[in-house]
């Protein structure tokens, strides 16, 4: 037996000791961002099994600018111990592999790819540590993170989804975006001039995680079959002008439909959090963008074809310092807790 299925075992049979029905207490267990995660047993995945993929995109904060130094000593602190070995060296698993695209080619070869296990490296982390911890315990079969994206991106212009009409920083339409790519290298470099297109940096992001996936057994050694499990997204800061905050809401449900249908995964399930700096009741284009990551929640939006299969994380009450702008500080404890909550509501939908 798995020891994630003993922990998991164990949880369940303290809290029917105490009173608490198994269904309450597996409630508890799935869900609990607090919850504290048993280490990596060590063990390989199944192979025999699809590769559960998990897609993550946006922009800055999403490839990760936590500071590691700062998150040893947290660790060292009692905090996140399932990172670390006994002898307190970075966890690497075996059964979650970490592939890391951030940047803006779609060339494979001209970005800094990080292939392989699941584990911390220097000088930077990002939420897909917390993310990818908690998949892979939760999940049986092989689970592969991968995060394509680049910092400093729109939705409102550079990521903008296909179904969505592209609009200037006046609200104006933009003649002649939104059309045909005219980029004559076809390298997925940013288009200068007139060869500039509303949504380059999607198709751009979206074409690099296909060619991972499209030569899956080179990323993931020994799988041959795979799954399009689940989306993370966490992005906002680059569209503060009022008519991209103003068309965020329909455009971040396209964004849903259009990945969803890119990479044929109709019934992917999608997480995305808010920006850490925004309160609820906040006013101006930062209040706009915050109540449309807030309308496309499942539970307690205005989007009923989301209902069960988008979540929303709220990390203004666990974002500990600064603003997205200025990657939080680093601070190591926003991304792994906004991390940790963005994985435990993609567990939540993936039991529904």
């Amino acid at each position: 037996m798995k020891r994630r299925t003993l922990f998991a075992v164990a949880c369940l049979l303290a809290m029917a000791l105490m009173g608490i029905s198994s269904a309450a207490a597996a409630e508890k267990f799935d869900t609990d961002p607090k919850h504290k995660l048993p280490r990596s047993d060590g063990k390989p995945a199944d192979m025999t099994k699809p590769v559960k993929v998990f897609i993550l995109m946006g922009q800055s904060n999403m490839c990760g600018l936590g500071n590691v130094s700062k998150l040893e000593e947290v660790v060292k602190g009692g905090k996140y111990t399932y990172l670390v070995d006994d002898a307190g060296k970075w966890i690497e698993r075996k059964d979650v592999r970490n592939i890391n695209l951030c940047k803006g080619s779609l060339n494979i070869k001209q970005r800094p790819v990080t292939n392989g296990p699941l584990t911390i490296q220097v000088p930077f982390f990002g939420v897909d540590q917390p993310i990818g911890h908690i998949l892979g315990t939760i999940i049986d079969a092989p689970v592969l993170i991968l995060k394509s994206c680049v910092g400093n991106r729109s939705l409102g212009f550079d990521l903008l989804p296909p179904g969505s009409e592209p609009y200037d920083f006046e609200g104006k339409m933009q003649p002649g975006y939104g059309g045909t790519p005219a980029n004559p290298k076809g390298d997925g470099t940013k288009p200068k001039g007139k060869a500039a297109y509303a949504g380059w940096q999607y198709d751009v992001d979206v074409g690099a995680a296909k060619k991972v996936l499209a030569d899956l057994g080179t990323y993931y050694p020994g799988a041959t079959k795979y799954e399009v499990a689940g989306f993370f997204y966490w992005q906002g800061e680059n569209d503060g002008n009022p008519a991209w905050a103003t068309r965020y809401e329909v455009n971040m449900a396209n964004f849903i439909k259009a990945v969803r249908k890119d990479f044929d995964a109709p019934d992917a399930k999608f997480v995305l959090a808010t920006l850490g700096e925004a309160k609820k009741g906040c006013g101006g284009s930062e209040g706009k963008i915050l109540d449309a990551h807030l309308a496309v929640d499942g539970n307690s939006g205005k989007h009923p074809e989301f209902k069960g299969n988008v979540a929303t994380v709220y990390s203004n009450p666990i974002s500990k310092d600064g603003k997205g702008q200025g990657h939080y500080g680093g601070n190591p404890e926003t991304y792994m807790d906004i991390g940790e909550a963005m994985g435990w509501a993609m567990a939540e939908l993936l039991k529904k």
